[in-house]
């Protein structure tokens, strides 16, 4: 419990760097948000007055510092505005998206995790082998292809000439399908290449070699002793991706059409929507550094010297 706090405690600062960050960019950028606010009420061409007055009801004309205050004792109190485009609390809408991009960003873990560290074993067992080799390659044409265009290639393939998967929209788990394999490639090959590193570090340690003297099977050792003692890059590299990709896979929903938040934050940004992107980005900063916080905690599950080590202090 004292680790925990004192690793809130320390959060703090960050999230306020964050937000201060947040809202600086939001106020630089150019583009006045009144305006886009009265052309999403109907208002083509508003008069100066009209502006004037859209400007002094969103808050916009008190200093900077007020408005940051404003907005910043707002959010710690889980209000983080309200969109200028919907007219509804961002919090609310944030929470209304997430699911989809949760549901993308588990599936897109599951396939990362569920074809990297078993590739990754396998080429750690047949070190120097032609599948090691291959899978060597693979990994490295999979870390160079551009997600834009790994969603297009299979758009083209699955959608178009296949016709097995629908080309964007969300409702059930054919949707997701495309947009899972495009985010997961490239960490499904990082965690092959980290996985096959991690084992052949810890292949050579006293208590693999205790083990092959007692006769085990090299299957058995790598994956009973092996891989438990390799997991901590691994699970550092799964618990960082996830929660990244949680924060908001921008690309992959504006591709696939997905109404996740990543794309709610990109109409945000083309509108000036100040309370959207402010809220995007103190959402993605939060989860980041939650999921930063239970890679931490899972060291102590997984590793027994680190909990031998926690115990101690």
């Amino acid at each position: 419990m004292k680790y925990l706090l004192r690793r809130w405690v320390a959060a703090i600062p960050v999230l306020i760097g964050v937000s201060l960050i947040a809202f600086a960019l939001s106020v630089l950028s150019p583009g006045d948000p009144a305006v886009e606010a009265l052309s999403q009420s109907g208002v083509r061409e508003p008069t100066e007055q009209e502006i004037a007055s859209m400007r002094e009801q969103l808050g916009l004309n008190a200093p900077y510092a007020v408005q940051y205050g404003r907005w910043l004792a707002n959010a710690v109190q889980g209000d983080l505005g309200t969109s200028y485009m919907t007219k509804e609390p961002v919090s609310a809408e944030l929470l209304r998206r997430l699911p989809v991009t949760l549901s993308v960003s588990l599936m897109a873990v599951l396939f990362a995790a569920g074809t990297g560290i078993p590739l990754g074993i396998l080429m750690a067992l047949r070190k120097n082998s032609l599948i090691d080799h291959a899978g060597r390659a693979i990994g490295l044409l999979f870390l160079s292809i551009p997600g834009f265009w790994l969603a297009i290639l299979l758009i083209t393939l699955l959608s178009e000439k296949l016709q097995l998967l629908p080309t964007s929209g969300y409702g059930t788990w054919r949707h997701i399908v495309m947009p899972a394999i495009v985010l997961a490639a490239g960490t499904g090959a990082v965690l092959m290449r980290l996985t096959r590193a991690a084992l052949l570090e810890v292949w050579g340690q006293h208590y693999i070699v205790t083990a092959k003297a007692k006769g085990l099977h090299d299957v058995r050792i790598m994956l009973r002793h092996g891989l438990r003692n390799a997991l901590i890059p691994i699970v550092t590299v799964l618990g960082t991706y996830f929660g990244a990709i949680l924060g908001g896979s921008v690309i992959v929903e504006v591709i696939f059409a997905l109404p996740g938040i990543g794309r709610f934050a990109v109409e945000g940004i083309y509108r000036r929507d100040y309370p959207v992107i402010q809220g995007y980005v103190v959402f993605t900063g939060l989860v980041y550094i939650l999921f930063n916080l239970l890679v931490d905690l899972s060291y102590i599950v997984i590793h027994p010297q680190m909990r031998l080590g926690a115990r101690m202090r």
